[in-house]
């Protein structure tokens, strides 16, 4: 049973109003942990700009040691999902009370923003490769539309007849070995200069890459599973509350049938939870 949900009984009413405590103790936590400062950044053409972001590390470093305050709870460590421009850190952790499986999910997702270093060394990687392209390009153009014939030609220096472009086809898919070969004769003839114009592209590439500077940005708002799901920036934080029979869980049961003494040990639990969040 999720926490939040509506229930007449007045046990779970309780439970309701603690979940809520905790999740804007959180939401305040997150709040001081995601404020932003301005950096300098360069965009794609150059220009230098100011972008807002925070420090990921902060929240990390903040979910590992409410983990470590949890005693008694089992635990899994924090970890972070890579989907690209969507990142979310994340916990989870629960602790049986009786019958009665307690679990937490404690979550923020942000986005990722990539910019360059601003450092003239992009600049002057970025002239070099326009003008790799520029004297490469008409080559490039070549290989690219007569590729097929290219490779054709190739092969009858090499001493292979009566190839056409559909046995080419199957060969090259069927023999990676000889297509590998096929390809480095190829190569050789494209011309020495143009070979290491195109290393000397790729390694300024790389230069490139390793002049990215990432920014991150969020919303100090509380969303649930839905919007999470959705890649919505923002903090979730949900409780859930489980009958444990027969070694099943069942998020249905009667809080009625709880125990004075569990129900108890229950709001402790929670009010544990609430204190290692504040602080």
């Amino acid at each position: 049973m999720r926490l939040g949900s509506r229930s007449p009984d007045e046990f779970m009413q309780m439970l309701n109003k603690k979940n809520e405590l905790i999740q804007q103790d959180l939401l305040v936590k997150i709040l001081e942990l995601t404020k932003t400062v301005n950096v300098k950044v360069m965009l794609g053409d150059a220009t230098i700009t100011e972008q807002k972001t925070f420090d990921p590390k902060l929240v990390i470093d903040y979910l590992e040691k409410l983990n470590q305050k949890l005693t008694g709870w089992e635990l899994q460590d924090v970890s972070i999902t890579n989907n690209q421009d969507l990142r979310r850190v994340f916990t989870k952790f629960q602790i049986i009370e009786g019958n009665y499986l307690i679990s937490g999910h404690i979550s923020l997702q942000f986005h990722v923003l990539l910019y360059y270093k601003p450092l003239q060394r992009v600049i002057e990687c970025q002239k070099e490769l326009a003008d790799i392209v520029d004297i490469t390009k008409n080559k490039e153009t070549e290989l690219s539309d007569n590729s097929d014939q290219f490779v054709l030609n190739k092969l009858k220096e090499m001493g292979y007849k009566d190839f056409d472009h559909q046995k080419l086809f199957e060969v090259f898919y069927d023999d990676e070995e000889f297509s590998k070969k096929v390809y480095a004769e190829i190569e050789k003839d494209s011309g020495v200069e143009f070979k290491k114009l195109t290393e000397r592209k790729n390694i300024l590439f790389k230069e490139l890459d390793s002049l990215l500077v990432e920014t991150y940005q969020t919303s100090s708002v509380l969303i649930d599973d839905a919007r999470l799901v959705s890649g919505e920036e923002g903090c979730l934080s949900t409780l859930d509350i489980e009958f444990i029979k027969n070694s099943n869980r069942e998020g249905l049961f009667d809080p009625r049938k709880m125990s004075n003494m569990v129900k108890e040990n229950i709001l402790k639990k929670l009010d544990e939870l609430q204190l290692v969040i504040k602080n």
